[in-house]
């Protein structure tokens, strides 16, 4: 089988959720004699507004495609970041020359639907996987400028218009003083252009998520949200949860230590939540405790800094820096607990997966599909979403209650939550020639 697999970035430079799962899948499917190629964007302030540049390379043996093209300049540089016709011609004639069996796009973002639309056109079997909430919102990851969560969604546009008008350096500071005076102007008469903007990209989305063959959301919460957004149809969102290669997990020796090791491993960023696991964490009445970060400090420097200071005199505090995907599932299994405190609807963290296969239980934010992933009082613990007082509250019960962390561990030792990645590949196999026969006999009708 032949598969292409479009995703907005692709390692080495990026290596968040959605390019990890893309390099995982490609990997897996050209070990098992499948051919995979990859097609991603490597950036958009490089070159000509009205050319794309691509070039082919060889990836861990994966074959991909980087595309780059100069968006800061494009004529209609709104529009072009969710329909941007430069990637339609180019994935037109890409399509016509290689006729892949399968297009497998990974969530939206940079792509856009020009693609998606091409793909349609070629009658080509299109599956899309959600990773995050780039279909439904303008930021991708339902918060809201004044870092809030969008919940509810706005009906009206204007919020979303509003939203992006609020990033900008001092607008909320000039609305509170302006006693909300500022955003009722711009929702009156300022922003009916972004309005329109908006509304334009939440009705070109609606129609475009429909051309896929099937939908594949990693968690319920994100098939929920996007249905309710975009509206009931003659389409569905298949959930399929992410597999792990169990054997990475299979021999971990859990280190003993006389103090409670509670652990973070991800991206130092605001969204993450770190700074809500340190202030929870400074609040415990107890020095048999000790608190372990892993992650680089590099991507967000004022945030790092932020985080230094919540450690400053706090020995049990304790930085360690970017920690490599091999290392994982040790440093997991030497956590008593970890901790994932994001302030976001997370679809899928791979961390909690990842934690729970090293038999490490899981203390989450109680929103998305985090708390989907974990059980609460079997395999982890659930906190308010947001609240430091919570979190500590939570930690602070590990250390009060003398039989719980191991009820929690022989929990998350249990958990049948991680499936296997053969067992993943092999249903989305079948999602892949479901399509393909479906295609076949809507050629001979």
């Amino acid at each position: 089988m032949k598969v292409v697999l479009p995703v907005h970035h692709f390692p080495p430079d990026y290596s968040s959720g959605a390019e990890l799962y893309t390099l995982r899948l490609a990997r897996w499917l050209i070990q098992h004699g499948h051919e995979a190629e990859v097609v991603c964007i490597r950036a958009i302030d490089r070159g000509r507004p009205d050319q794309l540049e691509a070039v082919h390379d060889v990836y861990e043996g994966v074959p991909v495609w980087r595309l780059s093209f100069d968006l800061m300049h494009a004529p209609q540089r709104e529009v072009w970041t969710y329909d941007n016709p430069l990637l339609g011609e180019w994935f037109d004639q890409y399509l016509q020359h290689h006729r892949p069996d399968v297009v497998h796009f990974q969530a939206g973002y940079l792509l856009g639907i020009a693609p998606l639309r091409v793909a349609h056109q070629h009658k080509l079997p299109t599956m899309l996987t959600l990773h995050d909430y780039w279909f439904i919102c303008p930021r991708h990851n339902l918060l809201r400028s004044d870092g809030t969560l969008c919940d509810p969604i706005p009906a009206d546009p204007m919020g979303c218009a509003w939203c992006r008008f609020a990033e900008r350096d001092g607008v909320r500071k000039v609305n509170l003083y302006s006693g909300g005076l500022l955003e009722y102007a711009m929702r009156s008469v300022g922003l009916e252009r972004q309005r329109e903007l908006y509304a334009d990209r939440r009705r070109r989305l609606a129609a475009a998520i429909r051309w896929a063959d099937v939908v594949i959301s990693l968690s319920k919460f994100l098939a929920r949200r996007v249905r309710d957004t975009l509206g009931e149809g003659a389409w569905e969102i298949k959930v399929s949860r992410c597999g792990l290669d169990l054997s990475r997990f299979a021999h971990l020796k859990r280190n003993s230590s006389p103090k409670v090791r509670i652990g973070y491993i991800g991206q130092i960023a605001p969204h993450k939540g770190v700074h809500l696991l340190c202030e929870a964490f400074r609040r415990l009445r107890n020095e048999d405790v000790e608190l372990h970060i892993y992650g680089n400090l590099g991507a967000f420097p004022d945030y790092a800094d932020r985080l230094r200071q919540l450690g400053e005199g706090d020995s049990r505090i304790r930085f360690h820096g970017f920690c490599s995907s091999k290392e994982v599932p040790q440093v997991l299994a030497n956590f008593d607990v970890s901790v994932v405190p994001s302030v976001w609807f997370e679809n899928s963290p791979a961390v909690i997966l990842e934690s729970l296969a090293a038999g490490t239980p899981v203390i989450t934010s109680n929103i998305g599909g985090m708390a989907e992933l974990v059980q609460d009082g079997v395999d982890g613990l659930h906190f308010a979403a947001g609240s430091a007082d919570s979190l500590a509250h939570q930690l602070q019960r590990l250390l009060d209650e003398p039989d719980l962390l191991a009820q929690l561990q022989r929990g998350a030792a249990a958990s049948p939550t991680p499936r296997s990645i053969d067992d993943e590949m092999n249903e989305l196999l079948a999602v892949y020639e479901r399509a393909i026969r479906s295609r076949a006999t809507c050629h001979v009708v």
